[in-house]
């Protein structure tokens, strides 16, 4: 009987409802990525005044849920005359969530860059721009991979709090069709394991090349 009321229609429903998870969690991340590698450069500037109003923007958008974020954008915005899509206002959540999270990963991905990499830059007579670009950066990208593919894991998860909104994504599609055949053991079990399917070889991923990159940093460790 639940075989014959889960139909091939309800299904592809489901299937597309993932597809658009996988694009908003797309757009959140090169968005967030882009903003965040701007908040880890700021946390990491020379001047205090950009670190502390950097390290605010940080304290508050990790201080307050996404769910609140998604409401304040998408409620929010309407009255002062800014009208958003559920598209728009879960992406523009997103990339705040995700840039404040992302900028503290990097930040400390930078920053574990060994100092003598950058005293000897210094020598050389480089500006702080270019040891930053030309040696820190670089370093810093190769400790930052596995963290920030691990991050991507909860970046997806996190694209269910868009059917509050409105957004149809795979959570949103599962409760439409639950509401239409009231079978909310299988319709979720689907939806769990669609999400296991998207997240569980973004981790199997960022274990790997954590190893790797434990492996990578030993070895030049011991290296005379």
């Amino acid at each position: 009987m639940i075989a014959t009321q889960l139909g091939a229609t309800h299904l592809q429903f489901l299937l597309q409802g993932a597809l658009w998870t996988v694009v908003l969690s797309a757009i959140a991340l090169v968005g967030g990525g882009l903003l965040g590698f701007l908040v880890a450069l700021c946390r990491v500037s020379g001047s205090r005044a950009v670190r502390l109003a950097s390290g605010a923007y940080v304290q508050v958008v990790q201080g307050t849920p996404l769910l609140v974020i998604m409401f304040l954008v998408f409620f929010g915005l309407p009255p002062l005359g800014l009208n958003v899509s559920p598209l728009a206002a879960a992406s523009a959540s997103l990339i705040l969530y995700v840039s404040a999270y992302m900028g503290e990963i990097w930040r400390g991905c930078i920053e574990s860059v060994p100092k003598p990499q950058w005293e000897a830059a210094e020598c050389l007579a480089m500006s702080r721009t270019q040891r930053m670009f030309h040696v820190v950066l670089p370093q810093a990208v190769r400790i930052a991979t596995p963290p920030t593919v691990g991050f991507l894991v909860q970046i997806i998860k996190n694209t269910s709090l868009a059917s509050v909104v409105g957004f149809v994504e795979l959570a949103r599609a599962g409760q439409i069709i639950n509401n239409s055949l009231f079978e909310p053991f299988l319709v979720y079990l689907i939806i769990a394991l669609l999400y296991f399917a998207m997240c569980y070889p973004l981790s199997r991923w960022s274990r790997r090349l954590e190893r790797r990159t434990g492996f990578a940093r030993r070895q030049q460790v011991v290296s005379p």
